[in-house]
């Protein structure tokens, strides 16, 4: 049996090897060649003899009374009693500590990458279900929705975060080895660059989707041109990459994928790969890829998802997959098979038209996502239940109020991982950049009741987006993660309970 959270031995001289070949050893400690078992950053979960990665504000005092810390990485030294090396950045002495304490599974596994706006947690699941079929089920993920690490349950959990600390990263890797896996694929976020999660990490593929305004705000990035950059990085460690030729900034982004590319893969209107979309339909849409170099992607596909702005991301996907040697069998077959786990997912209820629950959670999610639902139902109401996350990405409250002003004709507007924020001045906020006065106004702190009421309200030729949290199972409050059964499974326990009413 594999034991998952044991890695390799450290040695203070492979410590002092590793730190000093990335440039970042200020001061190491001298004396006897110690033995660490364990690698931590976290001083609730240390063992013994673990060498502890000190990260952020952390102080001295926070060691004490926890025993087996044997010595430390930091930045700076601390009032302590043991050995200590000192860093230049101590989050980047993470990222290559645990490659090296997980024994480098990136070398054996096959990697693909998502950045993007917009769309990298489609695109992911795209490829993985795709390249499952092309390896026999040897693939992992690692997405916003969910890490996958083998083939059975216990290896899929839900994610915390789009780009895990280091640490995670590579341990989830190793898990993925052991399990077997020859293949992976994940979302790369602008954070992880900026936090240097992916620090010394390489891709095979790197695909870049698109980009809007996002992730702007007192704990993200300070602008967005900050944030453009964070996400080019990407270019900077992938063998071979994608571009979507129909994104904003396309020329900043090319030249910026040129400095270090040859030839540079490019789809939509004006790239290498073209597509035509054929039917967008409630639950799939159809489309054509017209002949191109990676020939293993020409043809006819059905797509297990609606609405024509997710076949784009199939494209990406479609050629990150043709890089890794897929067959055209193995992505007819993994397109048609796709299911994302809260996103676009629809039920109709009996004389309330149809709700759609989707983790749209940014101006360009939102918009496409409400663009399809008037195009759906012309003849109906669209009716919105959203909210804004507190304390990060504060600039998305006056997106969703520009989108909601353009395309619905109804908001409810409620809590959604508040934080430490009131949510209904986070409600507030997001109406006041709601300028259209036909849009009716709805205040509902409760989630729950807000997506019931938002239900109720609706007619038979109407349709209901719940947006922002999917499936997601809790809500972050006051630094909690407070228990919630998921947007889905709000609306499909009220679908039970309308059928149950009719018989």
């Amino acid at each position: 049996m594999v034991c998952y959270n044991v890695g390799m031995q450290l040695t203070s001289q492979k410590i002092t090897q590793i730190l000093n070949q990335h440039q970042l050893l200020k001061d190491a400690p001298q004396g006897d060649n110690l033995l660490f078992e364990f690698l931590h950053y976290d001083s609730r979960q240390v063992r013994p003899d673990t060498l502890f990665v000190v990260k952020g504000a952390f102080k001295a005092e926070y060691l004490q009374g926890i025993t087996g810390v044997s010595a430390l990485v930091t930045e700076k030294s601390l009032a302590w009693d043991g050995p200590q090396w000192i860093v230049t950045d101590s989050q980047k002495a993470l990222a290559i500590l645990s490659m090296a304490y997980f024994d480098y599974p990136q070398k054996q596994l096959w990697i693909g990458a998502f950045t993007g706006t917009k769309g990298k947690t489609t695109a992911a699941y795209f490829a993985y279900y795709m390249l499952k079929a092309a390896t026999g089920n040897k693939t992992a993920l690692f997405s916003t929705v969910d890490r996958i690490t083998g083939p059975a349950n216990k290896d899929r959990h839900k994610s915390d975060l789009t780009t895990p600390e280091s640490y995670e990263l590579f341990k989830d890797m190793r898990r993925a080895v052991d399990n077997g896996m020859t293949h992976l694929v994940m979302e790369v976020s602008s954070q992880a660059f900026l936090r240097n999660r992916v620090y010394g990490l390489d891709y095979q593929v790197g695909a870049f989707l698109n980009i809007s305004p996002d992730h702007i705000g007192p704990n993200e990035h300070p602008t967005f041109e900050d944030y453009l950059a964070h996400k080019l990085m990407l270019f900077d460690h992938s063998e071979q990459v994608i571009v979507n030729a129909e994104t904003d900034h396309l020329e900043k982004i090319m030249n910026r994928a040129q400095k270090n590319h040859d030839h540079i893969y490019t789809y939509g209107t004006g790239g290498e790969f073209t597509y035509v979309s054929h039917e967008s339909a409630i639950h799939e849409s159809r489309f054509t890829v017209n002949a191109c170099p990676l020939t293993e992607m020409e043809g006819d596909y059905r797509l297990n998802v609606p609405g024509d702005f997710n076949e784009s991301n199939a494209v990406a996907a479609l050629i990150m997959v043709a890089l890794a040697g897929a067959k055209h069998g193995d992505m007819v077959q993994g397109l048609d098979q796709v299911v994302i786990p809260g996103r676009m997912l629809s039920l109709p209820i009996a004389g309330h038209g149809v709700t759609f629950v989707d983790y749209a959670h940014n101006y360009a999610s939102m918009s496409a996502l409400l663009s399809f639902a008037q195009d759906q139902y012309p003849d109906g109401k669209v009716i919105v239940v959203v909210g804004s996350p507190g304390n990060k990405g504060v600039s998305r409250r006056a997106d969703f109020g520009k989108i909601i002003s353009k395309l619905a004709d109804e908001v409810f507007l409620t809590a959604d991982d508040p934080q430490y924020e009131n949510p209904q001045a986070i409600a507030q906020e997001i109406a006041q950049h709601i300028t259209n006065p036909s849009v009716k106004i709805h205040y509902q702190m409760d989630r729950i009741k807000a997506i019931h009421t938002a239900i109720d309200g609706a007619g038979p030729e109407d349709i209901v987006v719940v947006a922002g949290k999917g499936e997601d199972p809790y809500q972050k409050i006051n630094g909690q993660d407070v228990p919630y059964i998921g947007d889905y499974a709000v609306v499909v326990a009220y679908q039970k309970q309308e059928a149950l009413l009719d018989d």
